[in-house]
């Protein structure tokens, strides 16, 4: 696999994202996955709030789906927005220029467009794109990648059903083909002052292409329940509120 940063302008409120895609984007071929920051999707559209215009805390109530109504020691709320365990809703102050910069209004629908764009662009039919930003995992420092939204390819890799080298069956293996692929591109995105919010990854057999967007099923299966996760007895065992994003 080949994971290919791009370096870009300082992103800022005004700036269109198609334009940005084109003078970054020279030269992309079939069989690759182009990986877009959340947060130039997030700037190009408007979903910016000028520091000083709200307090953060209002602005993490309204666009959680559901919040931990106590923060955490580091001044953080636990959150949840799109499925997605996040702190503070994913907003967040770095690279903002003044600005906290919310989580996209329509991510699925931004990826979809980007796709649609370079396919057409370079005439591709087998073409992979995710919006990506950086999460924290429990019980571990630092921050890797987690695919707000993809298009473009399978994002799930089932081996339910399968047999392991021994005969054994496989009963709930499922490899996260599009996750995996948002944490190499938000590595070396990095997360300071880099400036390489767009990333092309190529040489990548195990992702199976499509020329279409993921079904509404088919994004349904990325979900899992509180009830039925792995981690359900942790979950559930706190108080959740929720937040404005859940009325939405």
């Amino acid at each position: 696999m080949k994971v290919n940063p791009i370096k870009t302008k300082p992103i800022v409120a005004g700036d269109e994202l198609f334009k940005i895609l084109d003078e970054s984007i020279v030269e992309l071929k079939n069989n690759s996955v182009v990986a877009v920051t959340s947060k130039i999707v997030s700037i190009c559209e408007g979903s910016v709030v000028k520091m000083g215009e709200k307090s953060k805390d209002s602005l993490i109530i309204d666009q959680a789906d559901y919040y931990l109504p106590e923060k955490n020691k580091y001044n953080f709320f636990l959150s949840i927005k799109n499925n997605i365990m996040i702190p503070s809703a994913g907003i967040d102050e770095s690279n903002g220029n003044g600005n906290y910069v919310l989580w996209p209004k329509y991510p699925q629908k931004s990826v979809n467009l980007i796709r649609e764009y370079l396919s057409k662009k370079f005439k591709l039919d087998k073409l992979g794109v995710i919006i990506v930003d950086s999460k924290t995992t429990p019980l571990r420092w630092g921050v890797t990648g987690v695919a707000m939204s993809y298009s473009g390819f399978r994002a799930l890799n089932n081996y339910i059903g399968t047999k392991d080298i021994f005969g054994k069956e496989f009963r709930v293996e499922k490899v996260n083909v599009a996750d995996a692929l948002a944490a190499s591109a938000v590595l070396v995105m990095g997360e300071g002052n880099e400036q390489t919010p767009i990333v092309i990854i190529e040489d990548v057999p195990f992702v199976e292409f499509r020329d279409k967007d993921p079904s509404k099923e088919e994004l349904e299966e990325m979900a899992i329940s509180m009830e039925d996760d792995l981690y359900g007895q942790i979950l559930g065992a706190v108080k959740w509120e929720k937040g404005g994003g859940s009325k939405r």
